[in-house]
C-alpha cells in the first residue's frame, strides 16, 4: 500500500511541474529568472538550507563580517532561485547564435579535442547556472557523455532527462557504480569526453582540504584521467548579471605520473579541489552553498555554538 501511495506522491509532484513549466511559457527567461530570484531571496532564509549555506560560508570565509555575510547569503538565495527558474527553459538558449546569453571563453580547447577526436575529461562544479556548461559544449558538437545522479521520483527524472536533450544532451550515464565508470572508459578510448561535477562530498571519497577543512571528495575524474591518459580540463561558468553567463574552458591540470598510483589520484583530486577553491573565492555567491560539503560534526558544533551564543545575548 506504501509503494502506491509513494507512486501517487511522485505523480503529482510531476504534474506540479509540469504546471509550472505551461505558466512559464508565455514569459520571457529574464522574466521568469527574476522571479525565481525574488521567490528564493524570500522563502530560503526561513529554511533549514540557511543554516548550511551560512555554516559552509562561515568555515570558507571566517574574516568575512556579518554585513559581508548577510549580503552574500541574499546573493546566494538570488543565484538559486534563478537557477533553479531557468532549468525548464534552458533549451531557448542558443549559445554560438547572434544575442546568445553566453559568451564563451577557451572555446579553441574544445575545438581542438573534436578536430583530433581526443576524448577529454570535462571537471566542473555547482557554478551559477551549472547547467549551461553542458550547453556549451553540446552546441558546440562536442560529443560528451554527462554523469548524473538519478532522482529519487523516477517520473521526475524522466522531465529532467528530457529537459537536458532540449537543450542538447543526449548522452548521459549514471553518476556512480560500475557499470557507469565502464561506460565512461569505453567513451574516453573511442574518442569520447565526459563530463562531472567535483564539489560535492562524497562518502566513500578521498579527505582532502576544502578551504582548509578535511573534505570526502569522489576521485573518479582524477582516476579516469590517469587511466585513459585524457587531458583533464576544469570548465567554470559565472553569472554576469540576469540571464547573462561567461562560460570559461580553462587549460588541462598537470596531472602526477609517479608511478605510486594512489599519491598521483590524491593529488589530482588535490588539483581539482583546489580549482574549486579558487573558483568560490573569486565568485562567492555564484556556488551551491546549501549542501553538507563538510563532515556533519563542523554544522553541528557551528549550531550549538550559535545557539549558546543568543542564549548569552539574552
Amino acid at each position: 500500500m506504501s509503494g502506491f501511495w509513494q507512486n501517487v506522491r511522485w505523480r503529482a509532484e510531476v504534474l506540479a511541474y509540469d504546471l509550472i513549466r505551461l505558466l512559464m511559457a508565455p514569459f520571457s527567461l529574464s522574466q521568469v529568472s527574476s522571479l525565481g530570484g525574488w521567490l528564493f531571496r524570500k522563502i530560503g532564509p526561513k529554511t533549514s538550507k540557511h543554516h548550511i549555506a551560512k555554516t559552509n560560508m562561515r568555515l570558507a570565509f571566517p574574516d568575512a563580517d556579518e554585513a559581508q555575510m548577510a549580503r552574500w547569503l541574499e546573493e546566494s538565495w538570488d543565484q538559486m532561485g534563478r537557477t533553479f527558474a531557468e532549468f525548464p527553459l534552458l533549451h531557448r538558449i542558443k549559445v554560438f547564435e547572434g544575442g546568445s546569453h553566453v559568451e564563451v571563453v577557451g572555446l579553441e580547447i574544445l575545438q581542438d579535442l573534436k578536430d583530433t577526436h581526443t576524448g577529454a575529461v570535462l571537471v566542473s562544479g555547482h557554478f551559477a547556472n551549472w547547467e549551461l556548461m553542458a550547453a556549451v559544449f553540446s552546441q558546440a558538437g562536442l560529443p560528451v557523455r554527462v554523469t548524473y545522479r538519478p532522482t529519487n521520483n523516477p517520473y521526475f527524472d524522466k522531465r529532467i532527462r528530457q529537459e537536458r536533450e532540449r537543450y542538447g544532451i543526449k548522452l548521459m550515464v549514471p553518476k556512480s557504480g560500475p557499470r557507469g565508470a565502464r561506460e565512461l572508459i569505453t567513451a574516453l578510448r573511442a574518442g569520447e569526453s565526459v563530463a562531472l561535477l567535483n564539489d560535492q562530498k562524497f562518502n566513500e571519497g578521498i579527505e582532502v582540504p576544502f578551504f582548509g577543512q578535511p573534505a570526502m571528495t569522489a576521485p573518479g575524474p582524477t582516476r579516469l584521467a590517469l587511466k585513459t591518459g585524457a587531458p583533464l580540463i576544469p570548465m567554470s561558468i559565472i553569472r554576469l548579471g540576469g540571464t547573462k553567463f561567461r562560460v570559461t574552458i580553462h587549460p588541462p591540470l598537470d596531472l602526477p605520473k609517479s608511478g605510486d598510483h594512489k599519491r598521483d589520484i590524491e593529488t589530482g583530486v588535490r588539483l581539482i579541489t583546489g580549482f574549486i577553491e579558487d573558483q568560490i573565492r573569486a565568485h562567492p555567491t555564484d556556488w551551491f552553498w546549501v549542501h553538507r560539503r563538510w563532515p556533519k560534526e563542523l554544522y553541528k558544533r557551528t549550531h550549538h555554538q550559535g545557539t549558546n551564543k543568543q542564549g548569552k545575548e539574552r
